[in-house]
């Protein structure tokens, strides 16, 4: 299961908007902005983290933005270390081509953990076939699409219009609210903001 807690309170923790509320996370209220520092009692205290530190941290940050539990993280370590190439660039496609990730890719949910909930209530399809589980892997040519009695729901209608900047690695069409994957992403296209190669390092402590 994944351990969400106050999701304000995870930005805050990693210093910097991890986009877990949408669209919310851009309006003139986020706590991120008001206070640049981590939470809790020793928050405002200057501190100066070593190597092991950073690499946690930005193993948490990832876990964090994808939603995943350690459980589910770890094993997609593991997945890319038994694949040929870079490890942690293999990590962040897995992650990104996770069926709940590309809904939100695709604009059909404002956050990833809007759109792990509408893809566990059944409200997609991938190719034709109804799909809830949020951690399904997608490859290249896939289609995802919502299902027809659900394309009057406000949360997905409400999505679809807000105009967010999708992709170059999928395909959408908004009108009639399915996309696909057209190509896996190479680390140059993912704009997430987090440095992998620690990720790796941490793991091969």
């Amino acid at each position: 299961m994944v351990q969400h807690g106050p999701r304000c309170r995870q930005c805050r923790r990693e210093t910097m908007k991890l986009f877990l509320k949408g669209d919310k996370c851009f309006g003139a209220h986020c706590p991120v902005d008001k206070r640049k520092y981590p939470p809790g009692q020793h928050g405002q205290r200057p501190r100066k983290l070593g190597e092991y530190g950073l690499q946690l941290r930005e193993k948490q940050k990832i876990k964090r933005i994808y939603r995943v539990c350690e459980t589910q993280f770890r094993n997609y370590y593991e997945e890319a270390v038994r694949r040929s190439g870079v490890t942690g660039e293999i990590l962040l496609t897995l992650l990104e081509t996770r069926l709940d990730n590309m809904v939100y890719r695709m604009g059909f949910a404002e956050s990833r953990n809007q759109a792990r909930q509408l893809v566990s209530h059944r409200h997609f399809l991938v190719n034709g076939r109804p799909v809830n589980i949020a951690s399904y892997g997608l490859r290249p040519g896939d289609v995802v699409e919502v299902r027809e009695k659900s394309r009057n729901l406000p949360l997905i209608i409400e999505a679809v219009s807000g105009g967010r900047r999708r992709p170059e690695w999928v395909e959408v069409d908004a009108q009639g609210m399915r996309g696909q994957l057209k190509q896996i992403p190479t680390r140059t296209q993912i704009d997430t903001p987090v440095e992998e190669q620690l990720v790796v390092e941490f793991y091969s402590r």
